[in-house]
């Protein structure tokens, strides 16, 4: 019996993963405000990283690389 659990909790999971990934449903998601993408960062955001670059900079000989040169 656990054996028939199992394949139809991945029968069920298989089908979950296609309709997620059909493009019926990527319309629909993108048509929804909370998954549609920002074409700019918020003020407040692009804020903190500019205070967050300072800092670092301030920092730089401190022994630790900054997030920039961690990224490179």
């Amino acid at each position: 019996m656990s054996g028939n659990h199992g394949n139809r909790r991945a029968e069920l999971a298989n089908d979950i993963r296609r309709q997620a990934g059909s493009e019926a449903t990527k319309r629909f998601l993108r048509s929804l405000p909370a998954f549609r993408l920002e074409t700019e960062m918020p003020r407040r955001l692009s804020d903190l990283l500019d205070r967050l670059d300072e800092a670092e900079a301030e920092n730089a000989g401190d022994g630790w690389p900054s997030i920039a040169a961690r990224r490179n």
